[in-house]
C-alpha cells in the first residue's frame, strides 16, 4: 500500500469566549455558536479528526493511526510515550472574541505523576489577525512569591501583576508548560502544542457560563506548577526566508516536541510545481491559513485545498507536488 496525503476534518468547541470567524473567514460550515476552536489534527480523546478524503474517509485518525503505525514516522515510534493511534501534537485554530481565562499549564513530568496523563501542554501560537487593541498576558511583571499569588487570585486582583502584551498578526510567541497565559479578546490564532489538554484555570473574571454557573477553577494544581519568576518580554524570532522553486520557507519555531514551519507558495512565477520534502523520519501536517492550491501525488492522485483546510501527510509518502498560490503552516515532528 502506498502512503498518500489525505484532508483531515476537525472536532469543534464552544467555549464561551469564542465567536463565529472560524466560520466566516475559514468556511468551516459548522452549526456552532460560539465557535472557540477547531482541532485541526488531533488524535486526543476530548476531540479526535476525521479523515476527509481518500480510502479512509470516514475513519477517526487516531483509528487509522491505529491500523497503520508507519504513517507516523520514525521520530514517533520510537517515543515510549506514545500509545498506539496517537499523536505527540495537537493542532488548532482558535477565535478568541472574548478574554481567555488565565491559565496554567503541567509539565510532562508533573502530567505522568498525578494527571495520569502521558504530556504536559507546551504550545506555541502563530498569530494569524488581531484587533489593534488586542494583548495576551505572558507570565509575571516581577518574581511573585505563592502566598502573594495564592491571595491575589483569590480576593480577585491578580490582574496588577499579569505581565500584557500587544499582539500583532503575523507574531509568534511560545509558551512552555509553567508559563501562566491567557489569549486577548480580538485574536484569531493557529496553535501547535503537545498532544494535551490539560488546563488548570486560575482567573476567570467571574464570568457565568451557559449554565449560570462560574467557571471551575483549578488553584491548587495551578499553583503547584506555575513559573512564579518574572518572565522576560517576549520578544519575536528572527525569521530568514528561504527560497525553492515557487515556495519560499521559514522557520517559526522549534523543540523538543515539534517544528513550525510557514511556506509560502507561489508556483504563477515559476513554470515548476513546488515539491514537497517527505521522508521516513515524520508525518507532516500542512494547515492552509491563506488562499488555494491543488496538491499532486504519487502517479495521478490531486486534491484541492483552501483556506482552512488541513493535510496530514504520511512519513514516507508518495512524492508530493503543489500548485498555487497559498499560505500554509507545516508541522513535523
Amino acid at each position: 500500500m502506498e502512503n498518500k496525503p489525505f484532508l483531515l476534518k476537525p472536532a469543534a468547541k464552544d467555549y464561551l469566549w469564542g465567536g463565529n470567524r472560524l466560520n466566516d473567514d475559514f468556511a468551516k460550515g459548522i452549526d456552532m455558536y460560539p465557535l472557540a476552536e477547531t482541532w485541526e489534527c488531533s488524535t486526543h480523546e476530548d476531540g479526535p479528526s476525521i479523515v476527509a478524503s481518500g480510502e479512509f474517509e470516514g475513519m477517526f485518525l487516531p483509528e487509522l493511526l491505529r491500523k497503520h503505525p508507519e504513517f507516523l514516522g520514525e521520530h514517533c515510534l520510537q517515543n515510549p510515550y506514545l500509545k498506539d493511534g496517537e499523536l505527540p501534537i495537537l493542532i488548532k485554530l482558535i477565535d478568541a472574541k472574548k478574554d481567555l481565562s488565565v491559565q496554567v499549564h503541567p509539565s510532562d513530568e508533573y502530567a505522568r505523576k498525578n494527571e495520569n496523563a502521558l504530556f504536559g501542554k507546551t504550545e506555541m501560537w502563530y498569530v494569524l489577525d488581531a484587533l489593534k487593541e488586542s494583548k495576551l498576558i505572558y507570565g509575571f511583571y516581577h518574581d511573585i512569591e505563592r502566598d502573594t499569588l495564592k491571595k491575589s487570585l483569590e480576593n480577585g486582583t491578580v490582574e496588577k501583576y499579569l505581565q500584557k502584551v500587544d499582539v500583532h498578526k503575523d507574531d509568534v510567541f511560545f509558551i512552555e508548560a509553567g508559563t501562566v497565559h491567557a489569549i486577548g479578546a480580538g485574536t484569531l490564532i493557529a496553535e501547535i502544542q503537545e498532544n494535551s489538554n490539560l488546563t488548570y484555570r486560575m482567573y476567570d473574571y467571574n464570568r457565568i457560563d451557559k449554565n449560570g454557573k462560574t467557571r471551575e477553577l483549578h488553584l491548587k494544581k495551578a499553583l503547584d506548577v506555575v513559573e512564579l519568576k518574572k518572565s522576560r518580554q517576549p520578544r519575536q524570532p528572527v525569521r530568514l526566508l528561504r527560497y525553492k522553486k515557487g515556495q519560499a520557507l521559514e522557520l517559526l519555531g522549534r523543540c523538543k516536541y515539534f517544528q513550525v514551519e510557514r511556506m509560502l507558495l507561489n508556483t504563477e512565477i515559476c513554470r515548476e510545481l513546488a515539491e514537497l520534502s517527505v521522508d521516513g523520519s515524520s508525518f507532516q501536517v500542512l494547515l492552509c491559513i491563506g488562499g488555494c492550491g491543488l496538491m499532486l501525488y504519487g502517479a495521478n492522485g490531486s486534491m484541492q485545498f483552501f483556506k482552512g483546510d488541513c493535510i496530514f501527510v504520511p512519513a514516507n509518502s508518495v512524492p508530493v507536488k503543489i500548485h498555487g498560490n497559498a499560505q500554509l503552516l507545516r508541522v513535523s515532528c
